[in-house]
């Protein structure tokens, strides 16, 4: 047997004797360099014990991403965003949540022109549809 394991699902293929044992489990939306990270990373965190599941009641933290990750998520963006994708298609909570904490902190702070810098993101706003999203987003704004 051949086993994938993520804390909510157990991908596997299973020998009926017909089929060889090394038949390929296609993952389309994988490549082969993102899931070998993502492999490298379930098997770090295979023994961590499961978070809660009230998430309505969890803080929402970006803080808290431990040293292991940070080194590990260390990667360009394209690779950052494929761990993204891997991890929600694959159902891996925990790779998920570490990655979008990962993208979060690099938004966190910085102004709209910052943002589209970081992330090579044009701007397609009119100067005043920027003012017209400004003050109607204010509330939002450190003082």
């Amino acid at each position: 047997q051949v086993f994938l394991r993520t804390r909510k699902a157990v991908v596997s293929t299973q020998s009926t004797g017909d089929e060889e044992d090394d038949d390929p489990v296609p993952l389309p939306n994988v490549s082969a360099m993102i899931l070998k990270k993502v492999i490298t990373w379930c098997k770090h965190h295979k023994d961590d014990p499961p978070k809660p599941e009230d998430e309505e009641n969890m803080e929402k933290r970006t803080d808290d991403i431990d040293s292991w990750d940070q080194d590990f998520l260390k990667v360009d963006q394209g690779t950052l965003f494929e761990l993204i994708l891997a991890a929600n298609y694959l159902d891996i909570k925990g790779l998920l949540d570490v990655t979008c904490k990962t993208v979060a902190n690099m938004i966190k702070g910085k102004k709209a022109e910052e943002i589209r810098k970081t992330f090579n993101i044009k701007n397609d706003f009119t100067p005043e549809e920027e003012e017209q999203i400004r003050k109607e987003n204010e509330w939002c704004e450190d003082p």
